[in-house]
């Protein structure tokens, strides 16, 4: 099934495209990934350079987050419109499964991103290939899954997050793989869609990324304090 993938949940998006064999070809999106207009131009590239038609595409696989809440937002219209217009399956795994599918890593791996203030984005993994996820994801506070995966001796540690904290992982004993596996891998997710039929999603209409944060724009509309506690007047003494 040939197969179009793109991951756009980090700063450094991702795009691939590839069959049951394996990744054909497979890129970075130039520009960040949470700007729509670098997106597509990479997809055009990508596909041009491994003489893909559109029309030859049975699948589209994206990353489902978590991660940027803008870049999640225009890959998953950008997936949903693909499979809309080639009337195609999309299969969305996590795009920390994307840091780790396939890795030559024997043991324990936790993939890890940064959530911003001392929080990660982290799921576990039982092994790489194939892929066997422990826990899904969720925010962790860094202390907080520090103490959770103890002892840190058993686990090795991918992803952006890992690296920004990997001093305070390797002093628990925590192996931290290179910068090599910073970020989701559109390849990762070609060879998933040919692992996990599960990943494949059943309504494609009402299917959403998997944010686990609010967005900024959320997070500062919640701490306003509302019109009617801001005009309240001070009552008599």
């Amino acid at each position: 099934m040939l197969t179009l993938a793109f991951d756009t949940s980090t700063d450094i998006g991702s795009v691939a495209v590839g069959s049951a064999a394996g990744p054909i070809s497979q890129s970075s999106v130039p520009a960040p990934a949470t700007a729509s207009e670098s997106v597509l131009p990479a997809i055009r590239e990508l596909l041009a350079k491994a003489g893909v038609a559109l029309g030859d595409l049975e699948a589209i696989a994206v990353g489902s987050g978590p991660g940027s809440f803008t870049g999640l937002r225009i890959g998953a219209a950008l997936a949903k419109g693909l499979c809309f217009a080639l009337d195609c399956p999309l299969f969305a795994y996590s795009s920390l499964s994307a840091v780790v599918a396939g890795l030559p890593v024997e043991g324990r791996v936790c993939a890890v991103l940064d959530a911003g203030n001392d929080r990660v984005f982290a799921a576990t993994f039982g092994s790489t290939a194939p892929l066997r996820e422990i826990a899904g994801p969720r925010v962790w506070e860094v202390g907080a899954l520090i103490r959770q995966l103890q002892p840190l001796q058993e686990w090795t540690f991918a992803g952006a997050g890992a690296i920004r904290y990997a001093e305070r992982l390797a002093e628990e004993g925590g192996r931290i793989l290179a910068r090599g596996a910073s970020s989701p891998a559109a390849g990762a997710l070609v060879r998933l869609v040919h692992e996990q039929d599960a990943g494949r999603v059943a309504d494609l209409g009402s299917w959403q990324p998997e944010y686990l944060l609010a967005s900024a724009a959320e997070r500062a509309r919640e701490a306003k304090p509302s019109l009617s506690q801001g005009s309240r007047k001070a009552g008599p003494s």
